[in-house]
């Protein structure tokens, strides 16, 4: 475990522009070498249980993952493609895609050909009749009609221009040159005297303003401001600095002591493993070559070998009464049989071979059952 501080002809990491400037490590007081040993030697002691037992864990779940795991996803992965995959395409191939076909092929006598008769021998005559009646018929009467409204609204335009300039005339000499009379001489001498007042008064208001602002500014300045910059500046920038080296010092043990108490942790493990392999599997090993193995082909030999022949001859044997059995049986049988019936003749086999030499089918022979003698 690396308890000593670091080397100091070690090469610093170059140091960002914008970043802080970084305290040399010749300027570590004596805070920071107080603290860090006594730190690393507790959190060391703290993390290497940790460490060993989240390293038997880990190899723990890879056994797990290697052994069970792995095997039964696959188990699983069969069974689910059995039972619910292949079932699924069986279902899509032989029967839902033939019956989409068929639904297909329905739709079209159904829908698509009926449509297409409608579209060609009804919809396109009664469009080409609308567009025949709209440039024939409509067109024509709409212009007309167009014509007609203009005429009158050329007629009504000139009226109403004679009749608004003949207003226009009477609003502006009895509305308009009046409002702007008294907008002049009356409303704009009064409004700006209320103007003046008013900025009087906002003027007042804000030095008033102004003054209670500044008085409250320097009462809180001085009662609030000034002793928590003194609290901040004396107290806790220092207290700050010591738990900003204190964490920082926990943080390099805990690192320090991770990787210690892993290299720690594989060392046991290690010592383990040659443990239970020279206890365990190493005897295990021993009485299996030396002992088990030997054993086993001595009692193959000399037990296991002659049961099994001696088993293979009395099943021989057994085989060999059953059919000494069976014979007698069947000639038992048969005694009867002759007993009972009498002598029966033997049965006369009849020769079905082609004939041969002189006896070969001619045209001429009577060798079939009708032309024979």
């Amino acid at each position: 475990m690396d308890l000593e501080k670091q080397d100091a002809g070690r090469p610093a990491p170059p140091a960002h522009p914008s970043s802080p400037r970084q305290p040399e490590a010749a300027g570590e007081g004596c805070l920071v070498v107080a603290v860090r040993l006594p730190v690393r030697i507790f959190v060391f002691l703290v993390v290497l249980p940790v460490r060993m037992v989240w390293d038997g864990c880990v190899a723990a779940a890879r056994w797990l993952d290697r052994a069970v795991f792995r095997p039964l996803g696959r188990a699983l992965w069969w069974v689910g493609r059995a039972v619910f995959v292949w079932p699924l395409v069986g279902l899509w191939r032989y029967g839902l895609v033939p019956l989409g076909k068929a639904l297909a092929r329905l739709g079209n006598l159904v829908v698509v050909v009926p449509a297409g008769w409608l579209y060609r021998c009804v919809l396109v005559p009664l469009g080409h009749a609308l567009v025949w009646l709209y440039g024939r018929v409509l067109t024509p009467f709409g212009h007309g009609v167009m014509w007609v409204l203009r005429g009158i609204a050329a007629v009504s335009a000139a009226i109403g221009l004679g009749v608004f300039a003949a207003l226009a005339r009477l609003t502006r000499y009895l509305v308009v040159v009046p409002c702007a009379w008294l907008y002049r001489w009356v409303l704009t001498p009064v409004g700006q005297a209320v103007a003046w007042c008013v900025k009087g008064v906002a003027r007042l208001a804000g030095m008033l303003v102004t003054g209670i602002g500044t008085g409250l500014y320097w009462i809180t300045r001085i009662l609030l401001v000034l002793p928590l910059l003194a609290v901040w500046r004396w107290v806790l920038v220092p207290v700050g600095r010591v738990l900003a080296v204190v964490a920082r010092e926990i943080g390099d043990a805990l690192g320090h002591a991770w990787r210690a108490a892993g290299y720690v942790s594989l060392a046991v493990g290690r010592f383990l493993g040659a443990l239970v392999r020279w206890i365990v599997v190493e005897p295990a090993r021993w009485v299996y070559a030396r002992v088990l193995a030997p054993v086993g082909r001595a009692v193959r030999d000399a037990v296991l070998r002659p049961a099994a022949e001696a088993g293979r001859a009395v099943g021989r044997a057994v085989r060999q009464s059953l059919a000494a059995a069976r014979a007698s049986v069947r000639r038992a049988r048969a005694d009867v049989r002759r007993m009972f019936l009498g002598e029966q003749g033997e049965p006369v086999l009849a020769d079905r071979r082609e004939p041969i030499g002189g006896e070969t089918r001619t045209l001429g022979s009577s060798t079939t059952a009708l032309t024979k003698d």
